[in-house]
């Protein structure tokens, strides 16, 4: 089993990554982690790229933005605190160049309709610039651990793949060729242009637009000094990541899809030599009646709705089997026209006077037993799907957090998630119980 604790607890701990695909709770269990580290006297910060805002709500915080904001509410008398913050890409996009740039470049840069593009919406910016958040926050050197969310991606590998594929697109042949012309400079410049990219930029600006080539080739030149830091950050990034000082914590729900991408996931950080804490598998479900199976409580549910099996008084035990006298003139049960009828019970007025007051019951108790039936059919597929992922990977130490009945919306259930991650539990009985 996962125990967190010792993890979060461990003062040259200083990074822990939250990652997994998309909704498996990992938003949650990156601030149900992080309470958790400030209530037990380190100094957090919580960094989300989550857009749905829920981490604001429920630390009771108006809304996040690129600032780290102090939690309020959390039980701080060990000395720790709880900050939180959520990615603004643009915005960060936005300080690298106002910081590696002069005014009158930076300026430049802002105003292109192409970087204004990139920045908002080029494919794997979000995740770039998520690494470059988290590598300013780690120079800081002002919190003892962060702990991040990583983005709602269709895959959990595009954290890792991201830096690359934008250095491969800053570092690709249409960058060096269309940044040619402003490096040879002047006329020769125009005339290499002219010359060497007619063909090229005609096709372009006609798939493009000219003056959407003409953005880019600006964009281009402005950014050329640039270019060799981005590469340069994002690759010591990488390394802190490959830290001693760095956990990994892949999230999954006890799904086939979900732990299908985290068992894939596993065997990424094992081929990049990242450090992996564990499994956590979230939102798992029990049963306080789990000696009872699917199988016997059907059983009993079909007895009970079943009128002709179901017990009945001494001496009638012949006519269970007996179809051809139940409910016939013949049958000793069958009321006579000379027998008196029983009084009707006062006390069920409005119920329908034909069926015995147990029958009721009867048919509410088979409800529940095919509702118990249903939860321990859920229980033996969670459980044969963990233990395909634990079979394929023994050597991954799991958490399980139980399924809640609501969402969480507050300090006091990210402190209830915290509280089941160090539990150290597991929801789901093992394979040899």
């Amino acid at each position: 089993m996962l125990d967190v604790d010792p993890i979060l607890d461990d003062p040259d701990t200083r990074i822990v990554v939250c990652c997994g695909s998309g909704g498996v709770g990992k938003t949650t269990t990156a601030a149900a982690l992080g309470l958790r580290a400030a209530e037990r006297g380190r100094k957090v910060v919580v960094l989300t790229i989550d857009p749905a805002r829920r981490l604001a709500q429920s630390m009771g915080i108006d809304s996040l933005d690129n600032v780290p904001r102090r939690v309020k509410g959390i039980e701080d008398a060990s000395g720790g605190e709880l900050h939180a913050m959520m990615l603004d890409m643009k915005r960060t996009f936005d300080e690298i160049v106002e910081g590696h740039a002069d005014p009158e470049r930076a300026a430049a840069i802002l105003s292109n309709p192409f970087y204004q593009s990139l920045s908002a919406g080029f494919a794997g910016t979000q995740e770039y610039m998520a690494m470059e958040k988290l590598g300013q926050l780690r120079a800081r050197e002002e919190w003892d651990l962060i702990v991040v969310d990583t983005p709602p991606s269709r895959s959990a590998l595009d954290f890792l793949d991201a830096p690359k594929r934008l250095g491969s697109f800053l570092d690709g042949k249409l960058i060096r060729v269309l940044l040619a012309p402003a490096k040879v400079g002047g006329r020769a410049g125009m005339k290499f242009l002219n010359v060497g990219m007619s063909m090229m930029t005609g096709a372009l600006g006609k798939v493009l637009g000219g003056q959407l080539l003409r953005d880019v080739q600006t964009f281009v030149a402005a950014m050329d000094s640039m270019f060799g830091g981005f590469r340069t950050r994002a690759d010591a990034t990488y390394k802190l990541l490959q830290a001693p000082g760095t956990a990994f914590l892949v999230v999954a729900a006890p799904e086939r899809d979900a732990l299908r991408e985290a068992a894939y996931f596993v065997e990424r950080l094992d081929a990049e030599d990242m450090p992996l804490a564990g499994l956590v598998l979230n939102r798992v479900h029990g049963s306080g009646a789990a000696q009872l199976s699917a199988e016997r409580a059907l059983a009993a549910a079909e007895n009970l709705e079943d009128s002709r099996i179901v017990d009945q008084r001494d001496g009638k035990a012949g006519l269970r089997n007996s179809p051809d006298t139940y409910g016939s003139s013949d049958s000793p049960d069958a009321p006579s026209a000379e027998a008196p009828q029983p009084p009707e019970d006062a006390s069920r007025t409005g119920a329908d006077s034909s069926r015995p007051a147990g029958q009721d019951v009867e048919q509410l108790t088979a409800g529940l037993l095919r509702l118990h039936a249903e939860r321990m059919q859920l229980l033996s597929r969670e459980q044969r799907t963990r233990d395909r992922f634990t079979a394929l990977h023994p050597e991954v130490a799991v958490a399980e957090v139980a399924a809640l009945p609501g969402d969480v919306h507050d300090i006091a259930g990210l402190r209830n998630i915290g509280d089941r991650l160090a539990t150290n539990r597991p929801e789901l009985p093992s394979t040899d119980a």
